[in-house]
């Protein structure tokens, strides 16, 4: 098989693009990429535990402390104690993070249209369900 016809090569450049595009898309808030991707899932369901927002999001555990606390040094995030597991921890917005959060969402519409402008609703659509059923 040539590399051109290897599936995993076609996904694994299309997801350097895609994330090369939302980088670009977000950087003029002062996140990163995954970042973005972690304030947009707290945007919509917080509190959360980090365990929860980090399979939301798909990230291990490690990953997702060394984000949450650059996202805590920025004062974008707070960690409070749950008082229902004392080894949890709930992740919160701040007041800076939720104005964040809120320019993201409209960041996030305008990347998702614009990256996909060259597909159709329909082709769209069947690619958000291939790419679900891979």
């Amino acid at each position: 098989m040539k590399i051109e016809d290897c599936l995993f090569f076609a996904l694994s450049g299309t997801a350097r693009r895609a994330g090369k595009f939302w980088k670009q898309s977000v950087a003029e808030l002062g996140i990163t990429g995954v970042q973005g991707m972690v304030l947009k899932a707290l945007g919509e369901e917080e509190p959360i535990s980090s365990i929860q927002l980090g399979q939301k999001v798909q990230l291990d555990s490690a990953t997702m402390t060394g984000i949450l606390d650059r996202l805590e040094q920025s004062g974008l995030i707070q960690r409070m104690a749950n008082v229902e597991d004392r080894r949890a921890v709930r992740i919160t917005l701040t007041t800076p993070g939720k104005s964040v959060t809120e320019q993201l969402q409209h960041k996030s519409t305008e990347a998702n249209r614009l990256y996909s402008q060259n597909l159709s609703a329909q082709e769209l659509k069947t690619l958000k369900g291939l790419l679900a059923k891979l």
